[in-house]
């Protein structure tokens, strides 16, 4: 018998060699009655547990050798009755209110623990023929085994996960076990209760708790005890598997045994009635000899074939990376930006309306004509944009605008005839700096002169940012005319992975076109290790900004970001923008102000600046969220203590106004606060 030949390459895991090879006669070289060697015995102490079925009373069952639970369960008489009363459905274990497999190993059972027994109906399918091709028993993994649970419903567009839908109607989590080093979708594929549908798109774990997306190339080693929801990520093809973890070859070659031709309705792999799974332990031999056709045999000559392939594809693969110009067709272009469109940036049509009605109040904002960045108007005469963008016309030691500012709301044609401007009278709050701990402040308000036709603010239409899903972006990208861009949040975990994409995407460098989208970003050329690590540095720091991916860049900033239920949540601030070896404009990643954080900003420096007036405007406009904002508010006053809140308690403007007076007054209390009426 000849030794397995070692592969390398790049399709080595699209070729499983076995031992066993064929005789010039055709036959296999190992005999036909040839039982399976038997694994190893493990170290099993011996244990107690109780189990239950229905109302009945428990009964407590021990265990003194290593295998499954149901293995265990069938040395009950009591057991194996109700097992054949319902030897037509499917059996359930519930431990600790989840659900665990049947072929479960019984050592994860702690002593005194209680089962629960149920049966379900089955999903009618046809179950495998135990007359089909040996598979050979892989030895298992050693190292620790980790436990974790999975809701029995999936998230958006990936319900359906269940093999048995009729489990997730009397369970809401199930339990899985794996060993450490295995991968994520090695542990599923083993439980054998969910559908394939799930390995076959971009599917992902949401923890439960942080909303942490674990990918199913990952190792399970850091899920114990978590619990998760299956989510689609997006419609892309899974990712490839990670490197370092244990083979797949076993389980490429079982997988092959499986039909997917069911689509979502794969057959059920949990056990039915007395016949369980009993993947830890070797399989039975089949009654009968052994055909040379259920035999896994070697192609003939496959070892020469692999080589050369190998080594075809490896040339193949170092042409294509130092083919110059290399560029993708327009037609196979047109396929990626469309299926790598994520189905949240859909908007219903009645979203779509309104947003266009709220997009009056966004604005332009020009110094002498020359568009400097976007803008909204905010609340009564205030207009609200990105303080880079008006810091070269703005003195701070004199808190005086240098140059004519003026906002437009209705540029949104280039044919337009006429074109209103609203002056801007006074620069009444800017921030525009780093504090210690890395947090931006980027925020101007403008005041506007009152002899003029506004429309309405948007203050009107606050709210917080969520953790997920699509937003919109209003403005005038590039210093042109009023657009919209539906885009979709980036979540803080999954950042680096944006990061990472274009580092990879930019092997030749990358030359920088400045970190905020204003009218001079000043090219740069750095190299993509200078560039990117810098990038990855600045998103850090900014871990309390909304960060997406949009085409608004240069001209942009200022922008209202509104959320999908058209509450502004942010406000859009920059990016960090490139050209790539071909010389196309693009982005690494954009972000924006929590609108949040910008208010209680406003509300600081108008209270140290004894700017009241703008702080009676603000109380005059009533939104949601109003009574969150001023408690979150408080809380920042009593952390800084400012001297200024103290004295204008005192100040005659704000005695003789009575909504000045209770704010002052509410954020005063030193017990636990009356909500303010701010009537």
């Amino acid at each position: 018998m000849e030794p397995n030949p070692k592969i390398n390459g790049p399709l080595d895991k699209f070729f499983t060699i076995k031992k066993e090879r064929d005789n010039q006669d055709g036959q296999s070289s190992q005999p036909p009655n040839t039982q399976p060697v038997a694994e190893e015995k493990e170290p099993h102490e011996t244990h107690s547990f109780e189990w239950c079925s229905g109302d009945k009373r428990p009964t407590n069952i021990t265990c003194d050798e290593a295998g499954t639970v149901e293995v265990v369960l069938m040395r009950s008489l009591q057991f194996r009755e109700i097992a054949e009363k319902n030897k037509n459905k499917e059996l359930v274990i519930v431990r600790d209110g989840k659900a665990i497999s049947s072929h479960f190993p019984c050592n994860l059972i702690a002593s005194n623990e209680r089962l629960t027994v149920k049966y379900i109906k089955a999903v009618d399918k046809l179950k495998q023929s135990v007359t089909g091709p040996i598979r050979l028993q892989r030895k298992r993994p050693s190292g620790k085994i980790v436990m974790f649970h999975l809701l029995t419903k999936g998230g958006k567009n990936v319900v359906k996960i269940m093999r048995n839908p009729e489990l997730k109607k009397v369970i809401q989590e199930i339990t899985v076990y794996a060993y450490k080093g295995e991968k994520v979708k090695q542990a599923l594929k083993r439980d054998g209760r969910l559908l394939n549908i799930i390995f076959k798109k971009n599917c992902v774990l949401s923890q439960m708790k942080t909303e942490v997306t674990t990918e199913m190339s990952n190792l399970v080693d850091d899920l114990d005890g978590k619990t998760f929801q299956i989510i689609l990520l997006n419609k892309s093809s899974p990712p490839e598997s990670q490197p370092g973890s244990l083979d797949d070859a076993d389980m490429i070659q079982n997988e092959s045994q499986r039909s997917d031709s069911d689509g979502n309705q794969d057959p059920p792999q949990q056990s039915t009635s007395t016949e369980s799974v009993k993947d830890n332990e070797p399989k039975e031999k089949p009654n009968g000899n052994i055909s040379p056709g259920n035999m896994v045999c070697e192609i003939p000559h496959s070892e020469t074939l692999q080589r050369h392939l190998s080594s075809q594809f490896k040339d193949w693969v170092k042409g294509m990376k130092t083919q110059p110009g290399l560029k993708l067709s327009r037609i196979q272009n047109l396929f990626r930006v469309e299926f790598g469109k994520s189905d949240e940036t859909c908007r219903e049509v009645k979203t779509m309306k309104k947003l266009m009605e709220l997009s009056n109040s966004v604005c332009q904002v020009r110094t002498k004509g020359r568009p400097e960045g976007s803008g909204f108007l905010l609340f009564d005469r205030f207009v609200l944009t990105n303080g880079h963008v008006v810091k070269n016309i703005y003195n701070e030691s004199t808190e005086q605008l240098t140059e004519r500012l003026t906002v437009h709301f209705s540029f949104e044609s280039l044919d337009q005839m006429e074109e209103s401007a609203a002056e801007v009278e006074e620069l009444v709050g800017f921030e525009h700096y780093l504090d210690n701990s890395g947090h931006e402040y980027d925020w101007a308000l403008l005041k506007l002169g009152a002899d003029q036709m506004l429309p309405d603010c948007l203050l009107k239409h606050f709210g917080f940012i969520p953790p997920r899903g699509g937003i919109c972006i209003i403005g005038h990208p590039y210093g042109g005319v009023k657009k919209i861009d539906p885009c979709v949040i980036i979540q803080t975990a999954n950042r680096n992975q944006v990061l990472e994409r274009h580092y990879l995407e930019n092997p030749q460098g990358v030359q920088v076109e400045g970190s905020h989208y204003n009218r001079s970003p000043g090219p740069i050329q750095l190299l993509t290790n200078e560039f990117f690590p810098h990038v990855a540095k600045s998103v850090e720091q900014r871990r309390q900004a909304l960060t997406y991916e949009s085409c608004f860049y240069f001209g942009s900033s200022g922008s209202p970001v509104f959320d999908e239920h058209c509450n502004v949540v942010a406000m859009h601030s920059g990016g960090f923008a490139y050209k790539n070896a071909r010389g196309q404009s693009q982005s690494v990643i954009e972000f924006g102000h929590p609108l949040s954080v910008i208010l209680e900003r406003i509300i600081v420096q108008i209270v140290e600046r004894e700017k009241f007036d703008v702080l009676k405007a603000y109380l005059t406009c009533d939104y949601s969220h109003q009574q969150n904002m001023m408690t979150g508010l408080k809380r920042l006053v009593e952390s800084r203590n400012p001297t200024s809140f103290k004295n204008a308690v005192n100040n005659s403007v704000v005695t003789n106004d009575e909504s000045l007076k209770k704010f002052f007054q509410f954020l005063s209390q030193t017990e636990e606060p009356v909500p303010m009426d701010t009537d």
